[in-house]
């Protein structure tokens, strides 16, 4: 129920600021239909005074609503640096260099990341069947077997 129908208010008057600020949301903003209950005429009129009354410096066109910054986390977060992250202080593996390639759980495979016995166009033609015989096919599946062991 609105609360002009409360108050049994005739017109609404831009001067009447007490009635108008229950129409307006703690950010300065009119309220919907839905919310103070108008019907669309008293929506209209509500809407209109407050306008006037803006102008007139009755209420402010806008509230500022300062709110609480949350507090910063302190994890991790604290220890950046602006430059580039850091380089590892303990030198690779005495077995291992940057030219002998990549270790995983497989084994060791070269620096093309190919064994060599299977090359770029051998992985794409076992792959696709129809443009190597089946024997070249087990040959090179069997090669690959060989080389992961």
């Amino acid at each position: 129920v609105s609360p002009i129908v409360i108050g049994k208010v005739e017109y609404v008057d831009y001067k009447d600021t007490e009635l108008l600020k229950k129409f307006i949301s703690d950010r300065a903003k009119i309220k919907g239909r839905s919310i103070n209950g108008n019907n669309a005429r008293q929506q209209r009129d509500v809407g209109r005074a407050i306008k006037v009354a803006r102008e007139m410096a009755l209420i402010p066109f806008t509230n500022r609503v300062t709110t609480q910054r949350r507090e910063r986390r302190s994890d991790e977060r604290d220890e950046r640096s602006d430059g580039p992250p850091s380089r590892p202080a303990m030198p690779p593996p005495a077995g291992l260099t940057e030219d002998d390639g990549v270790v995983d759980e497989i084994g060791v495979i070269a620096e093309g990341g190919l064994s060599e016995e299977m090359t770029l166009e051998d992985a794409g033609e076992s792959n696709d069947g129809a443009a190597v015989d089946d024997g070249a096919a087990v040959d090179d599946g069997a090669a690959v077997d060989e080389a992961l062991l």
